[in-house]
């Protein structure tokens, strides 16, 4: 197949594109490299993938020295004639829509990035797919999109019209946004619920890598809530394992949908991707410690705006649909980013 993967200079696209290349598919990367976290990070991603920074220009293909089957372009989404240019020119079979502004906290104090991004690049992108002939539309949502739901673990047929952060917000706009184009057009499209993803090449603006540079540099962390929180950490290959299921298995839709918001007449359907098993913040700043042999000076505060205290993912619909289970234990999955970390940033 020939797909189109968004935000490959991004955590997850950047091992989804990997993934996709090694099975032999043509994949080409959309990214449009912004400044929210350290570039250089987003630049080694890419220069991993066989892309080379020097050769980078906005609007420009990059063909990667390492895959025949990969090209990269340097875009913003919001760019609706250069993104409309692309599928036009490229004839893609399927999308993975996985760029957007990230971050939770982040969207507390530069909301417009948010609406930008996620609102009108989701929206560009539900066109392009609409008018050019794509065969299914993949995108990424977020475990964030479950705000103030009390009842756990958190199931894509509950209630989520609670968001508690612009972020949150936004993703369940492209929920719904999605639904109408699949209902409207025949489009099918599945929107995936992640749940705090780590691993390597992980993001700097999460828990587990600011909390490893912390204690190899012998500074404090910042223990939010006290450190009564739990999450379900998602390790990067078993979210990657899921992403490719569900772009190899559009949905099909349901002519006797009862009601449920998981799934719809329409060809869409939802899922969380998550490990299903809950950690304690605590137990997983210990299971760092222990990897890097070294005790975290820690400084306790209070929830921050936007914050849940809990996350956990029911994954029973994935596994009921597509057979997928993930299996990398928290401290497999530590101990392997901690190996990356310390790699590249030789310390």
């Amino acid at each position: 197949m020939k797909i189109l993967v968004t935000g490959t200079a991004g955590f997850i696209g950047f091992h989804l594109a990997n993934r996709l290349l090694e099975r032999g598919d043509e994949v080409v990367g959309l990214d449009n490299i912004n400044d929210y976290y350290d570039v250089n990070l987003k630049y080694g991603r890419l220069a991993e993938a066989g892309i080379d920074r020097d050769e980078i220009e906005y609007g420009k293909i990059v063909e990667s020295k390492k895959y025949p089957n990969y090209k990269f372009i340097k875009l913003n989404l919001e760019d609706k004639e250069a993104v409309d240019k692309l599928f036009k020119e490229e004839k893609f079979d399927k999308v993975c829509h996985l760029a957007a502004q990230a971050g939770v906290r982040y969207s507390l104090t530069n909301p417009d990035a948010y609406i930008q991004s996620n609102i009108v690049g989701h929206m560009n992108i539900l066109e392009a797919v609409r008018h050019h002939g794509v065969k299914a539309l993949s995108y990424a949502s977020s475990s964030s999109v479950y705000g103030l739901n009390k009842k756990q673990p958190f199931s894509t047929d509950d209630n989520v019209d609670h968001p508690i952060s612009l972020y949150a917000a936004t993703k369940k706009a492209d929920e719904l946004m999605s639904h109408t184009y699949s209902y409207l057009y025949n489009i099918p499209t599945t929107g995936l619920r992640f749940f705090t993803v780590y691993g390597p090449w992980g993001r700097p603006d999460m828990a587990l890598f600011l909390f490893t540079k912390a204690i190899l540099e012998d500074k404090p962390i910042d223990v939010f809530n006290y450190g009564n929180m739990q999450r379900d950490f998602t390790y990067i290959d078993d979210i990657i394992e899921g992403v490719v299921r569900v772009i190899d298995n559009p949905p099909k839709g349901n002519p006797e949908w009862d009601g449920r918001p998981s799934e719809s007449i329409a060809p869409y359907k939802i899922y969380n991707i998550g490990r299903g098993k809950p950690v304690k913040l605590m137990d997983f700043i210990e299971a760092i410690e222990e990897t890097i042999g070294k005790k975290a000076k820690k400084n306790l505060l209070p929830m921050q705006p936007g914050d849940v205290p809990s996350t956990w993912a029911d994954t029973s619909a994935l596994e009921k649909d597509l057979g997928y289970k993930p299996k990398v234990d928290v401290k497999e999955g530590i101990k392997k980013f901690v190996d990356w970390y310390r790699w590249f940033y030789k310390v």
